[in-house]
């Protein structure tokens, strides 16, 4: 696709120890338009965590594994466990701009075999939690955030300690690793916008090399 990357993604900045944000760096109506017919197949669904809880943001995935949690743990399945088919395969447009997100962020030869695909509605939020599922964590995360502002709250290392809250807008990408690998982090309850009443919804796309 050749709008998928924004014309002014020169910025980056390091908001904590190898925690970068690029601001406005990508398009992203392509990105949702991939979103929706990935969801076609593969719709949002909450999942069951270990402790029998319900979890309150609605996800899917794509690419050769994908996240998924029940009462047995969180784990990386190659197939839906809604309907027992393989994820489907990543979008070209999603593996570079994964790519080179992380390379912009200065994180050479990533490569995602994971994308999260979390949805977001009005009043839901995401706790304190590391990314601890994936075999090598020598490689970074990349998230990419479409629609509505969140705030991204990090914590470092210990879940009890806050550090800093960031707001990251519509087309904002975020790379950590390194140091900030397993730094603890959490999305802020997400609010409407009173200057898009009609947006409802933001969608994070969170790209993992988990294997």
């Amino acid at each position: 696709m050749t709008d998928l990357f924004s014309q002014s993604r020169l910025s980056k900045e390091e908001i904590y120890p190898d925690l970068f944000v690029l601001a406005n760096f990508v398009n992203t109506k392509p990105l949702l338009e991939e979103v929706q017919k990935i969801t076609q197949v593969s719709p949002f669904r909450k999942m069951m965590t270990p402790n029998g809880h319900e979890t309150g943001v609605a996800c899917t995935n794509c690419g050769d594994y994908g996240w998924t949690s029940d009462r047995q743990g969180y784990q990386y399945s190659k197939k839906d466990p809604l309907c027992e088919s393989p994820w489907l395969s990543m979008p070209s447009a999603f593996s570079k701009l994964a790519t080179d997100a992380a390379l912009t962020a200065g994180f050479a030869d990533f490569y995602a075999d994971a994308c999260l695909i979390n949805q977001y509605l009005i009043g839901t939020k995401l706790g304190a939690h590391q990314d601890k599922n994936e075999q090598d964590f020598s490689q970074p995360i990349v998230s990419v955030s479409i629609g509505l502002p969140a705030v991204f709250q990090i914590f470092g290392n210990q879940r009890s300690k806050k550090i800093l809250d960031y707001e990251l807008q519509d087309g904002d990408v975020m790379v950590w690793g390194r140091s900030a690998r397993m730094v603890y982090h959490g999305v802020k309850s997400l609010n409407a916008n009173r200057l898009d009443p009609k947006a409802s919804q933001r969608i994070n796309l969170t790209f993992r090399k988990s294997h």
